[in-house]
């Protein structure tokens, strides 16, 4: 197809805004970006942007569909009172009230979520302990059926015993070897938290994948992570990570909350990725990661929303806002900081974990994973401004169409792959089951 009457974001390194190009897609990739393009290729079908601005699909870096349930749920009790009262009151006994409908159903909502708000590349995180086998190809088809991308990932953990440790070594073994080669979807090797992983698990999880592989963890997001690596062996979480081959080039940590500037350097020095979720730490209270400190160290900072609904641009707005409250400054945290982890390292990573595809930019040879942006600026929109021009004007109810691969999910507003009003009905019909079952699992981990 051709797309004219547009305003290209063309994302790329130095980032320019084409006010008179059109794009020529041909099986899923972008041929040209040029002007003339519909009177060059007559025959292709032409698509009319009418003035709206096209830019990449966003990429959302770390997340669980899994917590899809959790919206609206009364946790029994008083409330928790710090993270690890959380993981225990609310996604511990949650994961484990997940059957085959519960996980398929929860990636499906997600995936209307993430077409609506423009975000078409998403690294999960599942938990589903009393169905594993097989729960990752029950989110990778959500996915394709919906037409997205995804990198996926099972944690691994100690706390439901070896069988469940052991079963899911095994199920991030299988999707790793799966997806090689698959353009739309990919696998990391999931694990929880240090805090729940014995040093025989992490051994047997370093020896089931090649050096090929990656980690994907959360890391450091409350002190309990760090205090319980102290009583293990003396050493902090990422110094432990370290210690049993788990850090590098291909591995992500999420949240680096309570680490310390030792353990950034490890970071650092091992190419690991690091994802900041600020919107999910602000509502588990567990702090502020030291995000300018770790850019400016090296790290690969990206932005994911640990399981919050996939807006991506708002997740943006929170980090900006958050670090500027945090150190009582309004020179914190720059709009471009923001750009770069959000645009720039999102896609570095994606690019990484899915090779056969370039993503995240708009050129010759890139997928057209592509949104429509129907936004009006009252004041000049450059390349230069763009940054603040997001932060403060851009809104995910601007965006129209969603395309992943040159294919419409989403055409002026309408979802094409997924029928939303059904998918809620037929969650919401299971939901109350799966509520009934997490009450059951309430006090399990006390």
């Amino acid at each position: 197809m051709i797309i004219k009457n547009g305003k290209l974001i063309t994302w790329e390194e130095e980032n320019r805004i084409l006010e008179n190009a059109e794009l020529y897609i041909k099986a899923g990739v972008i041929e040209e970006v040029g002007p003339g393009l519909a009177a060059k290729y007559p025959e292709e079908e032409i698509v009319d942007a009418q003035g709206q601005y096209l830019m990449p699909g966003n990429i959302c870096a770390h997340t669980h569909f899994y917590g899809a349930y959790a919206r609206g749920m009364g946790i029994p009790g008083s409330a928790p009172k710090d993270f690890p009262e959380i993981l225990e009151k609310l996604w511990w006994p949650l994961d484990m009230a997940l059957d085959e409908d519960g996980v398929r159903y929860s990636a499906l909502v997600f995936a209307v979520d993430a077409i609506k708000n423009g975000t078409t590349t998403l690294f999960d995180h599942h938990a589903s302990p009393n169905f594993i086998d097989g729960s990752l190809d029950v989110i990778g088809d959500a996915l394709l059926d919906a037409g997205l991308r995804g990198v996926l990932c099972y944690e691994v953990t100690d706390r439901n015993g070896p069988d469940g440790a052991k079963a899911g070594i095994q199920e991030n073994v299988r999707m790793i070897k799966k997806t090689a080669g698959i353009d739309s979807l990919g696998a990391a090797f999931g694990l929880h938290a240090s805090l729940t992983l014995d040093d025989g698990t992490l051994e047997a999880c370093r020896d089931a994948i090649g050096d090929e592989a990656g980690f994907h963890i959360h890391v450091g997001e409350h002190q309990a992570d760090e205090y319980d690596s102290l009583s293990r062996g003396g050493s902090r979480v990422v110094d432990r990570l370290k210690k049993f081959g788990i850090l590098g080039p291909k591995t992500i940590v999420a949240h680096g909350v309570h680490i310390d500037q030792k353990e950034a350097a490890l970071l650092a020095e091992s190419g690991t990725w690091l994802t900041h979720q600020a919107r999910s730490n602000m509502n588990n209270a567990v702090g502020v990661a030291s995000i300018e400190d770790f850019l400016r160290l090296g790290i690969k900072v990206g932005v994911g929303t640990d399981g919050f609904y996939h807006a991506m641009w708002e997740e943006w707005k929170t980090a900006y806002f958050l670090h500027k409250v945090h150190r009582l400054d309004p020179r914190r945290m720059s709009a471009m900081d923001i750009v770069q982890m959000g645009v720039y390292n999102n896609a570095a990573l994606a690019n990484l974990y899915l090779p056969g595809t370039k993503l995240g930019l708009i050129e010759p040879g890139a997928a057209a994973d592509l949104i429509f942006v129907d936004y009006h600026p009252h004041t000049p929109l450059s390349a230069g401004n763009l940054p603040w021009q997001i932060i403060f004007g851009f809104q995910e109810s601007m965006i129209t169409s969603t395309m992943v691969a040159g294919k419409f999910l989403m055409k002026d507003r309408e979802l094409l792959t997924l029928d939303e009003e059904k998918i809620a009905a037929e969650a919401q019909a299971i939901a109350p089951q799966i509520w009934k079952r997490y009450e059951g699992y309430v006090g399990t981990y006390s």
